[in-house]
């Protein structure tokens, strides 16, 4: 099985050595969980959203690093209404202001969290360099 390595602060490194035999066999669990609930909180959120705001969500984070401290759904909402107030990017998409504000309230964290590493991941990740909006939404939130 192919080995990852990540830096955790030393709580997380406690919580593995308290709930785990080992913190490695607490991480090969946790990982693949994480991963599996950022896909299912994603399909889910991305359910709730239509085209339109799915690009606009993608334009509002280009250039945007997100933090963990950062995962909530307030501030989701505040970056894409910042994007959409300064750069009017939901007009560029066709999509209404008011209506993917109401549904970004709607979202839980965890929700809200797998979209902002979902757009931030266009941007960063080589694997959807020169892939369009469209065929990204397409091929990550069916």
């Amino acid at each position: 099985m192919p080995q990852v390595a990540a830096r955790i602060t030393h709580d997380h490194e406690k919580w593995l050595k308290n709930y785990f035999k080992t913190k490695s066999a607490g991480a090969e669990f946790i990982l693949p969980w994480a991963v599996d609930m950022f896909f299912k909180s994603l399909r889910a959120a991305s359910q709730e959203l239509n085209t339109a705001e799915l690009k606009t969500i993608l334009e509002a984070y280009k250039g945007i690093k997100i933090l963990p401290n950062q995962c909530k759904g307030a501030y989701l909402s505040l970056r894409v209404e910042e994007a959409c107030d300064v750069e009017e990017i939901h007009i560029l998409h066709g999509a209404s202001k008011s209506n993917l504000e109401s549904k970004l309230k709607r979202l839980s964290d965890v929700q809200s969290t797998a979209i902002m590493i979902w757009a931030n991941a266009y941007w960063v990740s080589k694997v959807w360099n020169g892939v369009s909006f469209d065929e990204y939404i397409k091929l990550t939130c069916t």
